[in-house]
């Protein structure tokens, strides 16, 4: 399984419903291809708590490293991706919901006070609930009561999951703050990366070179790579491979693909180095990691 998304990286599913968009999800890493799902994007807040486990979670340039207890926000169109914690499995709630759930008309009060300053403010993209200070206990029970409610759908208990948001939305407003405000070349650089992500979500499967990506984003070679390692703390090569292992997962898995072709399909010229590749990331070459999925399927 992997989320599906648009030629954007736009999560394609959807969240709730047009009268009332709010979805509670229970997921867990190892349900994801590899363990990890790759980065994608929506425009919903995103409220996620670990119920068992420990992963990986990145939200734009912050990495996160979560486990049973945390919480975490993620704002309305940010980047996010995640991934297992040393090979153990992690089960988490998602809660995602539409913030005009909470503004109930453009322009009125709620939004312009409160909803429309959190999610256009790019600098706070992410925040982590760890329990370091008593307000975040809060979050955390807000979520769970929204997810029961969800789950048990009593009388009334649309407006009951509102109550709950507004909890979160008034502890975020009384609490979470940016450690600084993002600057201009912040928020072009963040253009930048969304454009960089694009071109290889298109164009993976062939060649890629550093100087055909750095005229996607109108910058020198040198400087593509500075601001992508700055921002994702990886290089961009680094990503590029294992963007391209990732994808290959669908291919190994529908079963009628050599390792051959399958490192064509992937964006790799060589099988070897394919295969080495793949078994660096996954621990297990391509086709032992097919069998070891059917296995388990």
């Amino acid at each position: 399984m992997q989320i599906i998304t648009d030629e954007t990286k736009k999560e394609i599913k959807a969240h709730g419903s047009h009268t009332f968009p709010l979805l509670v999800s229970y997921e867990k890493i190892t349900a994801y291809d590899s363990g990890s799902f790759l980065w994608h994007w929506h425009p919903e807040i995103e409220m996620t708590l670990i119920t068992s486990g420990e992963m990986l979670y990145r939200i734009n340039h912050q990495e996160y490293h979560v486990k049973k207890g945390d919480a975490l926000f993620c704002n309305a169109n940010a980047l996010h991706a995640g991934t297992m914690y040393h090979e153990q499995d992690c089960t988490y709630i998602s809660v995602t919901f539409d913030s005009r759930l909470l503004s109930g008309f453009e322009g009125s009060l709620i939004h312009r006070k409160y909803v429309k300053p959190l999610v256009n403010d790019l600098s706070l993209s992410s925040f982590c609930f760890n329990g370091s200070a008593p307000w975040h206990s809060a979050i955390t029970a807000a979520i769970q009561h929204i997810a029961l409610y969800d789950e048990e759908k009593a009388d009334a208990y649309e407006l009951a999951i509102l109550m709950e948001l507004y909890t979160i939305l008034e502890t975020l407003h009384l609490h979470m703050h940016p450690a600084r405000k993002l600057s201009t070349s912040d928020m072009l650089n963040y253009d930048r990366i969304r454009t960089i992500l694009l071109y290889v979500e298109n164009n993976y499967n062939r060649e890629l070179t550093l100087h055909d990506i750095a005229g996607q984003i109108h910058v020198c070679k040198n400087e593509c790579c500075r601001i992508f390692k700055s921002y994702m703390h990886q290089s961009l090569f680094e990503f590029i491979l294992e963007f391209r292992i990732e994808k290959s997962i669908g291919f190994l898995m529908n079963g009628s693909y050599s390792v051959s072709e399958i490192s064509q399909l992937s964006g790799f010229n060589d099988s070897n180095y394919f295969s080495r590749a793949f078994k660096k990331q996954k621990g297990c070459s391509p086709l032992q990691y097919r069998k070891k999925m059917k296995t388990q399927g």
